[in-house]
């Protein structure tokens, strides 16, 4: 018998209706499982069951980015958005998400209910189009914690898939006893009212579990590249911006939707320095990256260390 859960992320709450068997699959959301009265406005109310797809759907755009990233189809129909989505670029479609045009109201169809994969995928996609506009980014980064001043502050890696985001917040606990991992791979970043930016774990955390519901505020955002040696440099606003639309999430092809997130990034990159970091897959990396981040004065000369 299906029933209706309520969860809360990064401070947004949406729901999901679903069979009793595909909820015990969902242990990724139980640290951020709410009850119905606390929920109020929900950012989206999925539920999951056939979909219908009759009538003329007119191909939008396929977002294929990498060869190990799932393949995202995107359709319009009369009134919906219709979203098929596959486990890799070359896999059969795995789940279909018909969505109405304001991204509440949602339906998801899987082919295979003995995983989460069509569950998560279609939260994501729902979390990241809802809170646009809500100075909330859904970010493909790892981020690691440590102890500030006054306060723990939360690092991001990023970078494209395989640069090695996870491998870099693996040296940073390797290289600092207190230092900790928020989340692998699906960060919330938020910007307050207040203009401070803080960092939120989520249910979704690509290949490491890590599903911690917490946020600390941002001490630096930091962009990786692999390299035969290990440097770290502030980036211009500019090339901050780049580096932050490209690991954001979002329907690119929305107008009103895309310029919240213009508005966002401008405003967080503003707020909290970013960095690029070329660097070895060594413990020496997180020591020249953090005291890189940490440094009183993020305009003097690169940090750096010579390859061993």
């Amino acid at each position: 018998m299906a029933e209706r859960r309520y969860y809360r992320v990064a401070g947004h709450s949406f729901s999901v209706e679903a069979g009793e068997h595909l909820f015990a699959l969902m242990t990724n959301y139980q640290p951020f499982r709410i009850g119905a009265e606390e929920a109020g406005e929900t950012l989206f109310d999925l539920t999951v069951g056939s979909v219908p797809t009759e009538g003329e759907k007119t191909h939008v755009f396929t977002d294929t980015s990498d060869d190990d990233m799932p393949r995202i189809e995107v359709y319009r129909m009369a009134t919906d958005w219709l979203f098929q989505v596959a486990m890799y670029k070359t896999a059969d479609v795995a789940c279909r998400l018909r969505v109405t045009e304001d991204m509440h109201l949602a339906r998801l169809e899987m082919e295979d209910e003995s995983t989460r994969f069509g569950i998560d995928n279609a939260c994501m996609l729902l979390y990241a189009f809802t809170t646009a506009k809500r100075h909330t980014l859904e970010m493909h980064a790892a981020v690691v914690v440590r102890p500030g001043e006054t306060e723990d502050l939360g690092y991001l890696f990023l970078g494209k898939s395989g640069t090695g985001k996870s491998t870099h917040a693996c040296m940073w606990m390797d290289a600092f006893d207190d230092a900790r991992l928020l989340n692998d791979d699906n960060p919330i970043l938020r910007l307050l009212d207040n203009g401070e930016v803080r960092v939120y774990g989520s249910p979704w955390s690509g290949k490491t579990p890590c599903y911690i519901n917490r946020n600390v505020r941002v001490g630096a955002i930091v962009k990786l590249t692999q390299a035969p040696h290990n440097k770290i440099r502030p980036l211009r606003l500019p090339e901050a911006y780049a580096y932050m639309l490209s690991s954001a999430s979002g329907l690119k092809i929305v107008p009103d939707m895309m310029d919240a997130l213009y508005d966002t990034i401008s405003q967080l990159i503003q707020t909290v320095q970013v960095y690029g970091m070329e660097c070895l897959p060594n413990t020496d990396a997180a020591q020249v990256c953090y005291r890189g981040v940490t440094s009183a004065c993020p305009d003097c000369p690169q940090t750096e260390s010579p390859a061993p």
